[in-house]
């Protein structure tokens, strides 16, 4: 395993961080693993060198939040690693993602970015966790209902309170991570230390506006869905929600609206025959291209089954060369912006 800093931060992160909402119940999700189901897996992650959790109080309705601070008491030395969650979707096994805050069906005050919301959740979620603090503390989303101003004073006091050591973000549009940054340079206030974005060889938006500014800014960027959600493992197919190799890839309805094009399958037509040139898995080398990538500081990765940790971390030793990477680019077509509700 390699480290490295979180952006222009003084946190030491492992090279891939270990995202946490496969484990929790199959109640929210069918393809979730139970804990008993996950817990060889996040001791293999251990035993790799991952030192860096990534859930949030939304997976599983908190269940994540409560597996992943019971493995790391398990596995791990509190002080070597980094637990990272998020804020702002509703913790409600019912809810399984997709809308912004304001749905009709909403509760008040169980989602968002209000003073009120964001105090109950590091609670809650420190509470799960079993920890008296996180290390990085993310916004889930933007919450257009809030003023920016009371979400990034309520951060702050989190920081200051000893609750969070660091905070983050996840996807949205440029400018309105811009302004948040400023608003929190007005104020004093603490800045974003990471963007958690949607990054992947089938989705490359994020390299118009995005990118540029966190590279700019000294901001670590943390890949979401770097195998663009198992679609790059090279097994997916036109009918996966007939015929689909894995569960999770007859279940996935979200994946079938973020992929799926024809020139998403062209991509991953490259991605294999590269992969097979170099005699590696079509998922090492996905997960070797965001790692040349220079803003990129760990992707997010998910694992379900043994292997998949292994196929992550052999990324690591993969080195491209410019033709290499510009073969894999090549059938590449520009997407709608996809993820940021």
């Amino acid at each position: 395993m390699q480290y490295t800093r979180l952006g222009r931060s003084g946190l030491q992160v492992s090279r891939l961080a270990l995202g946490m909402m496969t484990y929790g119940t199959s109640q929210w999700r069918p393809w979730i693993l139970e804990e008993d189901a996950g817990r060889p897996l996040v001791r293999r992650a251990v035993e790799l060198g991952f030192n860096f959790f990534d859930t949030a109080d939304m997976y599983s309705a908190g269940q994540s939040e409560v597996l992943t601070g019971k493995f790391v008491r398990e596995f791990c030395r509190r002080d070597e690693v980094v637990i990272a969650t998020k804020v702002y979707f509703p913790v409600d096994l019912d809810f399984k993602g997709g809308y912004a805050a304001g749905a009709k069906d909403e509760r008040p005050n169980t989602s968002g970015l209000g003073r009120k919301r964001i105090f109950q959740a590091i609670d809650a979620s420190l509470q799960r966790l079993g920890t008296d603090h996180v290390d990085l503390y993310q916004i889930h989303r933007w919450d257009p209902r809030t003023p920016i101003e009371e979400t990034m004073e309520a951060l702050h006091d989190v920081v200051k309170s000893g609750k969070a050591r660091y905070i983050g973000a996840s996807s949205m549009w440029a400018w309105q991570f811009a302004k948040a940054q400023a608003v929190a340079r007005e104020h004093g206030w603490t800045p974003f230390a990471s963007m958690q974005d949607h990054y992947n060889l089938v989705y490359r938006e994020e390299e118009r506006e995005m990118i540029p500014l966190c590279r700019d800014q000294g901001v670590g960027l943390l890949p979401w869905s770097p195998l663009a959600r198992g679609f790059l493992a090279g097994n997916r197919g036109k009918d996966d929600k007939a015929h689909g190799a894995t569960q999770r890839a007859e279940t996935d309805d979200y994946a079938q609206q973020l992929y799926y094009r024809d020139s998403d399958f062209r991509v991953v037509q490259a991605l294999t025959k590269l992969a097979g040139e170099l005699d590696i898995s079509a998922a090492t080398l996905a997960y070797a291209w965001l790692l040349h990538k220079p803003a990129v500081t760990a992707p997010i990765i998910g694992a379900s089954k043994p292997g998949q940790l292994e196929a992550a971390v052999a990324a690591l030793d993969v080195s491209l060369n410019p033709e290499q990477i510009a073969a894999l680019e090549a059938a590449y077509e520009p997407h709608p912006v996809l993820g940021h509700q």
